[in-house]
């Protein structure tokens, strides 16, 4: 666990820099590919550096709620569903995913909306050319010519907060007592 906490203490802007390290045509990603006789890729100013550095960047909130769940979780009952003759994936399907889906939730609600409104991760990994509902919010306050860019910008960020709202009654809604563990 503190593999996955330890980037968490750096910046998220300093983060994205060192993925641009990694992933630039003369980076170590493709340093390593010429080291074993592969041709280089580009990779910077595409989508799949933009959701590598969303992944990378948004990783441990996903992880740390799915772990707190899966921890709290009562063995007893995966012991009772093998007993009652469920193989390993049944296990899995019927038991633990079903007990895990508050932290799931949990976690696509604390990574989806800051995911979505980034606007340093893909401004930087795709060189401007993938723009996320952040990147068009930044647009539309800092760089419009449009007279009504305050009122524009602000119907967008509006949006976006009531999107965050209705993540978090759906969250609610899945996890009433909010202990983020699971449904026993």
């Amino acid at each position: 666990m503190p593999l996955i906490l330890l980037p968490m203490w750096m910046n998220l802007l300093l983060r994205t820099y060192a993925m641009m390290t990694l992933l630039d045509d003369n980076g170590v990603l493709n340093a390593a590919l010429q080291a074993i006789g592969l041709r280089p890729i580009k990779i910077i100013g595409t989508e799949g550096a933009v959701l590598m550095g969303l992944v990378y960047n948004y990783l441990p909130f996903m992880v740390l709620p799915i772990y707190t769940v899966l921890k709290k979780m009562d063995y007893s009952v995966i012991e009772a569903a093998e007993d009652l003759g469920c193989n390993p994936l049944r296990v899995m399907t019927r038991v633990v995913i079903p007990l895990s889906v508050p932290g799931i939730v949990s976690g696509v609600t604390m990574v989806f909306m800051p995911a979505v409104t980034s606007f340093a991760i893909s401004t930087l990994l795709s060189n401007g050319k993938l723009r996320l509902a952040g990147d068009l919010i930044d647009y539309i306050f800092n760089q419009s010519s449009n007279p009504n860019r305050w009122n524009i910008g602000s119907s967008f960020s509006l949006m976006m907060l009531v999107l965050i709202l209705v993540s978090i009654g759906f969250l609610r809604k899945v996890d009433p007592d909010s202990e983020g563990g699971g449904m026993w």
